[in-house]
């Protein structure tokens, strides 16, 4: 399939996890792919480029768009972000402050330094990366569950606004899904073993999301193909958010 040739896309976080695999798919279907992310890549992708850019920076955001948009810009995957464990009396005021400038504020950079290029695209679309915990409550997940929250509001918000310049904007919405980026957050848990267990047996298929099925899923909300779908949360959760099946 190549529904993305010619295109241009911007990739947040895609050195690894959810933004890799959504890079990977992204080129190997024509678009010309760039990942923003902290790090450099341990196995770079062959034809991606990578720049480091942190997003919680403006004039960072705004000058690594600038000049990767100067030939045009058509897709934009907002997938960098952070995580946090806890309930809402866990965490200080200097992690609130540094998930939800990462994860919603951070979405907010890169979209607003991206649009004024968009508007130029016919093949214009955002695709955010949200959670589960934004429309199903977990414990232990306050902070991180008010920021992807916001995340899935703010994409309704800018579906709307940008609906008449032809910018289609839409979310996904994973359940736990085996990347590292997961892994991470395992490392913060007393026992990391029984968390993943736990994570594993309230998920209905009985297994972790991976993220190439994510990132099909945002390949098919950037897609040119689905020109008439914009303002959408995409569930890719194995039955989490919408099913009621005992663990086994």
């Amino acid at each position: 399939m190549s529904d993305f040739k010619d295109l241009v896309a911007i990739v947040t976080g895609g050195a690894s996890g959810i933004g890799e695999a959504t890079a990977k798919l992204l080129q190997s279907r024509g678009a010309k792919v760039f990942v923003f992310d902290r790090n450099q890549p341990t196995n770079p992708i062959n034809g991606v480029t990578y720049l480091i850019c942190d997003i919680t920076n403006r004039e960072d955001v705004n000058k690594s768009v600038a000049d990767v948009a100067k030939n045009g810009l058509d897709v934009l995957v907002n997938n960098a972000g952070i995580g946090a464990i806890g309930d809402v009396t866990a965490g200080d005021d200097a992690e609130w402050h540094k998930v939800l400038d990462v994860n919603v504020v951070g979405t907010a950079r890169m979209s607003a330094a991206a649009i004024p290029f968009l508007r130029k695209s016919k093949s214009a679309a955002i695709v955010n990366v949200s959670s589960i915990v934004a429309t199903d409550g977990f414990p232990q997940r306050a902070i991180y569950s008010a920021s992807k929250g916001a995340v899935h509001s703010l994409t309704l918000a800018m579906a709307a606004d940008h609906i008449r310049e032809g910018i289609r904007v839409n979310c996904v919405v994973p359940a736990t899904a085996d990347t590292p980026w997961v892994g991470r957050l395992l490392e913060q848990a007393s026992d990391a073993k029984a968390m993943k267990e736990a994570l594993i047996a309230r998920q209905p298929m009985g297994r972790l999301v991976t993220a190439e099925e994510i990132a099909h899923a945002i390949c098919y909300l950037a897609s040119p193909l689905s020109a008439s779908t914009t303002g959408i949360g995409l569930n890719v959760d194995g039955g989490v958010g919408g099913l009621r099946v005992p663990p086994k």
